[in-house]
């Protein structure tokens, strides 16, 4: 018997996590065997390679293998594809066929997609599973074969059971041993050897040097959510491999090519990474600007309880007043963010940069605070200077801001920031 190094080098299989070596492990046990195998797992897992695994250390592995997508077969044609016909059996029937059942006699047959089979098709194959017999389409002849099956699907069979569309007792049989292949964001240990897998592949098809990862564009990698599993992961090397002209891939270039809208396919009480970082770091925002305004009222009321009209501010109340309105909000260069609209009435007002100060008995100042939702210069403010404060570690700029990684390198590319 083959151990699990030697199965991978020979079916190609990449990969060291857990619960990979724990379903080709199965595999490997059962193979010897006749039962039935059932593969659940997310479309692109590689659901595939387990019935080739368990046809090849089988006794079949002489015999035919047959691979059946039975969700690519129309309706009405999948009996016989399966079963077979008889001549006349339907129209355009001109003579006798014999079915996947038929052919796959002493072998293998894997029928993916198995949740897409019509309940009539069910029925008959339930049939074959308990039996060994089936009835072409248009006769009356039962028909004896010895297939061994293997389905697989990416569908909940509970659910599909609950709803009606897929029969228990054929779940059932057809699942005598069950085995679960993990999503790749599960594998996280993985993505970065099946990156270079493809890389190297692609750069001997299309004769060019391989494109390699920088270590931050590695971690955005690992952190992705990837829907499509390896099939989404082999396409996006294939991408980068024929747009890219630089072979090294950094985060920044990386990030396009990860679609934004790829975490809310699978449904979650709690709110994607994404979209709670966002809106902590504009809570931060508007909480900041609350903070900032407190000062400033603080200050001025001090001012204003100085005995006299004729007071002067020291060099740090300046600089507090100076700081609040002419760098975190100054209204020119921000007019979406908050403005400031200050009435008096009274001509002895102290001006200090853009704010206007009355003296204590003639202190007539009404504030109108018009709020927006747009805050993009502030947040590229933010950005630039805690990129500054790390000299361009966007790690440590991102922690700084409390928002994630992948969300820093969005914001820089979008707001086109030099580092």
């Amino acid at each position: 018997m083959m151990n699990l190094q030697q199965i991978k080098q020979r079916f190609g299989i990449i990969g060291n996590s857990p619960m990979l070596n724990r379903a080709l492990e199965i595999a490997a046990q059962v193979a010897p065997t006749d039962i039935s195998i059932l593969v659940t797992g997310e479309s692109g897992t590689g659901k595939e390679i387990i019935p080739q695994v368990i046809h090849q250390l089988s006794s079949r592995k002489h015999g035919e293998y047959i691979a059946v997508n039975c969700g690519a077969i129309p309706e009405g044609t999948i009996d016989s594809e399966l079963f077979g016909h008889e001549k006349g059996a339907f129209t355009g029937a001109s003579g006798s066929r014999q079915g996947y059942f038929e052919v796959a006699d002493g072998g293998t047959l894997f029928l993916d997609e198995v949740a897409e089979l019509p309940m009539q098709t069910q029925v008959r194959l339930l049939r074959v599973l308990e039996t060994g017999e089936f009835i072409r389409v248009g006769s009356s002849k039962v028909i004896k074969t010895n297939v061994r099956v293997v389905a697989a699907t990416n569908e909940n069979m509970q659910k599909a059971i609950a709803s009606g569309k897929f029969r228990e007792d054929l779940l059932y049989r057809l699942s005598t041993v069950p085995i679960s292949l993990p999503p790749l964001r599960q594998r996280k240990e993985d993505i970065h050897l099946l990156f270079r897998k493809f890389a190297n592949d692609f750069a001997e098809k299309y004769r060019m040097p391989g494109i390699r990862l920088t270590d931050d564009a590695i971690q955005l990698l690992e952190n992705y959510h990837w829907s499509g599993n390896i099939r989404q992961l082999k396409n996006l090397v294939e991408q980068i491999s024929v747009i890219e002209n630089k072979r090294e891939i950094d985060g920044i270039t990386l990030n396009p090519y990860l679609p934004i809208q790829d975490q809310t396919i699978f449904p979650s009480v709690v709110k994607s990474e994404e979209s709670i970082s966002e809106r902590d770091l504009m809570y931060k925002f508007l909480f900041d600007m609350k903070n900032d305004l407190n000062d400033l009222k603080k200050l001025v009321n001090e001012l204003m309880n100085q005995s006299g009209t004729n007071f002067h501010l020291n060099q740090d109340q300046e600089a507090v007043i100076s700081r609040i309105y002419n760098d975190i909000i100054p209204v020119k260069e921000q007019p979406n963010l908050l403005q400031y609209k200050t009435e008096t009435l009274s001509p002895t007002a102290t001006i200090v940069g853009n704010v206007k100060i009355e003296p204590a008995h003639d202190f007539h100042e009404h504030i109108d605070v018009e709020e927006s939702l747009s805050l993009e210069d502030r947040e590229k403010d933010l950005i630039k200077k805690a990129l500054e404060k790390h000299r361009g570690k966007r790690r440590n700029a991102a922690e700084e801001l409390g928002i994630s990684e992948r969300t820093l390198y969005r914001k820089i590319k979008e707001y086109k920031i030099q580092i």
